[in-house]
């Protein structure tokens, strides 16, 4: 499996905003591999929710999944390693990695999209 992981530095924190969005960081994260009918997006979906993210989870047409969170920079972390593992019976090859502009993060929930 290898990780190619841009969301460190290169994030996007909200600054000077009010609200819950405050020191939150967004990414966009495709995870290829074996990822899709075996439980992977309800898998992240759980996880998401566990750790308060917001955003969602879809299947690509090229066999891929898309996940696009936003949180704290802590919770996504945790959330990568995650991603990274997969639920049992899922082969995951290689999780990508972008920063992503917390406007594009819509919602205040974490939510599987079909």
């Amino acid at each position: 499996m290898r990780s190619s992981d841009e969301h460190g530095a290169g994030a996007e924190q909200a600054t000077g905003r009010s609200g819950d969005t405050a020191g939150e960081v967004a990414v966009r994260v495709v995870v290829t591999g074996g990822v899709q009918g075996v439980g992977y997006r309800s898998f992240a979906c759980r996880y998401a929710q566990r750790l308060g993210l917001r955003g969602h989870v879809r299947n690509l047409a090229d066999g891929g999944v898309e996940v696009v969170a936003a949180g704290p920079r802590l919770a996504l972390d945790q959330f990568l390693e995650r991603l990274r593992e997969g639920p049992p019976g899922a082969s995951v090859r290689e999780v990508r990695v972008c920063s992503q502009a917390l406007s594009a993060v819509d919602g205040a929930g974490f939510a599987v999209r079909y």
